[in-house]
């Protein structure tokens, strides 16, 4: 076979195409029931692929063999023909219009942009593992030893019973894929979700404090200087399918955690992706000054059960589109896929069965009996049918409904400084980002984007991480775009955990977009490209950068 894959993978320009056919055909080899080289028996027309690889074991050092071999595989591998097998059997099509290529690239790099690993996973580890016993020292940049792991984390390890056996100590542990293995440096394990390590901290701090969630807190969002107040509600939101455990409990196939919040006025919205780790902790002093407003009439209302009607009607179907649209078209290929191998089989044996019976009436003793061919048979429509109606079952999606795992009451910045007493100054006029101050900022750099070509959407509302969402009008890539309105004078500039995180997570795409306003009248806005050289400790919600300093770094518009 190696010598056949020389000549296939080796030796041809279209190499590149049977490694990605072989390596989704590995992904096809359930549903195919293990025939791997069906398309490319398909496409080397003349003789089976298996007698091929046969002869390339057997006879493939020989130059006459070889050259036979050369000739009769690349006469095969034509472009178009190849196209058009892989197309009709892979699960998913290899070939789609320029739209849809556009549509999952955006949500590949949305999902880069606020993706967990590594630093919002190394930042909870860390402070979590350190709270329960356990100490990380750090040797090299991002490469952390443990000396010892604490008796707690080992006994739950055994407890919950994870796949990979949870060690005393390890010589190296770290957050980023990229640092596992370094050069004259001892590999690392990669701690991220499915590691013992994060999995049985997550389970001991969750067991601890998961009473904490229902009691609530009161969080400050230091970014906002309006005199809001919200109540912030944690939803957990399950999709399940027909399926069912050894348990006899339906199958879960999709998990969120979801954020809504509820102001005075009974408005109810959602409030974006992990809003909370933006907010910090009332202080003892400020809670004294908070206090009246806990009594007020609109927080004694019904809000779990309205923030629940409002995920029910708004966020739960999103959810069971964007999850019923990935498995729907999967699903449909692989009944296809299933029941065309199975029937093949199954004729296959059923005639194989008709041939030994009619050897044996005939008074021959045949290797394999009439029987087992007929067993062999009825196995597979068995199994037709099984993988149908279990295929049938994955597309019985359904929404359990939302449960409320925790909730907050969140103060604007503006309303603490309110309850508290605190007179407004100049100083604090000039620091604080008002409303205006950020539209008009919002509306330069809007300008600014259609004026290089690009298509640019505000997304603010959705607490993403970043304010506006733009389509570069040449490479069709998305730029994510952080705005920060400063009024003339100010001296720094804030930004909050979630943004920077998103910053370094989008280092190529994010912009940091600094427009300083003077009056009602914007100054041409400044990018700034990767602004944030690494990510906050767990504990810090948000960071002030001096203004010049940013200014300096960054550039107009390109």
């Amino acid at each position: 076979m190696c010598h056949l894959w020389n000549v296939v993978a080796g030796e041809t320009r279209e190499g590149d195409v049977f490694r990605r056919l072989l390596e989704k055909q590995e992904v096809e080899r359930e549903a195919l029931g293990g025939a791997v080289f069906d398309v490319l028996g398909k496409a080397i027309e003349g003789r089976r692929l298996r007698d091929l690889l046969q002869e390339a074991i057997l006879d493939g050092n020989q130059p006459e063999v070889r050259a036979r071999l050369k000739e009769k595989v690349e006469g095969a591998l034509d472009h178009a023909r190849l196209r058009e097998l892989i197309e009709d059997r892979s699960l998913e099509h290899e070939t789609m219009d320029t739209s849809r290529v556009r549509e999952i690239r955006a949500t590949m790099e949305r999902a880069g942009a606020r993706r967990l690993q590594p630093y919002f996973i190394a930042t909870f580890f860390r402070d979590a593992f350190a709270h329960l016993g356990g100490k990380l020292r750090e040797r090299e940049s991002k490469r952390f030893e443990i000396s010892h792991v604490p008796a707690d984390v080992r006994n739950r390890d055994r407890q919950i019973g994870t796949r990979n056996k949870l060690q005393r100590k390890y010589e190296r542990i770290t957050f980023d894929k990229q640092l596992i293995n370094v050069e004259g440096q001892r590999q690392a394990a990669f701690v991220c979700p499915g590691h013992p390590l994060l999995d049985t901290c997550i389970d001991l701090i969750f067991e601890r404090y998961r009473d904490l969630l229902k009691q609530g807190a009161i969080l400050i969002n230091e970014a906002d200087p309006s005199e809001e107040v919200r109540a912030l509600f944690y939803l957990e939101h399950t999709i399940q399918d027909g399926r069912t455990t050894d348990s006899g409990v339906r199958r879960a196939v999709s998990r969120q955690l979801q954020f809504v919040t509820i102001d005075r006025d009974d408005k109810v919205r959602s409030a974006g992706y992990a809003p909370y780790l933006d907010y910090h902790p009332v202080t003892e002093e400020e809670l004294a000054s908070i206090q009246p407003l806990l009594e007020e009439d609109w927080l004694t209302r019904d809000l779990e059960e309205r923030a629940i009607e409002y995920a029910i009607s708004e966020l739960v179907p999103r959810h069971v589109q964007e999850v019923r649209g990935r498995k729907d078209a999967m699903i449909d290929k692989t009944i296809q896929a299933v029941t065309e191998w199975l029937t093949k089989e199954y004729m296959h044996w059923d005639n194989r069965a008709q041939q030994l019976k009619a050897q044996e009436e005939a008074g021959k003793t045949p290797k394999l009996n009439s029987q087992k061919a007929e067993q062999r048979a009825d196995d597979l429509q068995t199994r037709l049918k099984k993988r149908l109606e279990e295929l049938d079952q994955e597309k019985q999606l359904s929404p359990k409904s939302p449960i409320a795992v925790g909730g907050a009451l969140v103060l604007s910045n503006g309303m603490l400084r309110k309850l508290c007493g605190y007179q407004q100054n100049g100083d604090d006029i000039h620091a604080r980002e008002t409303k205006r101050v950020e539209m008009i900022a919002m509306k330069a750099v809007m300008e600014a984007e259609e004026a290089l070509g690009h298509s640019p959407r505000d997304v603010s509302e959705d607490k993403c991480g970043y304010d506006i969402e733009s389509i570069d009008g040449q490479t069709k890539r998305l730029r994510f775009i952080e705005v920060k309105g400063r009024v003339v004078g100010a001296d720094t500039v804030t930004i909050t955990r979630n943004e920077i995180v998103t910053g370094i997570n989008s280092s190529t795409s994010f912009i940091l977009a600094i427009v300083q306003v003077n009056g009602d009248k914007p100054m041409a806005p400044v990018y700034v490209r990767t602004p944030f050289e690494r990510e906050p400790d767990f504990d810090v919600t948000s960071v002030n950068y001096k203004l010049n300093e940013m200014l300096q770094r960054g550039g107009p518009p390109t």
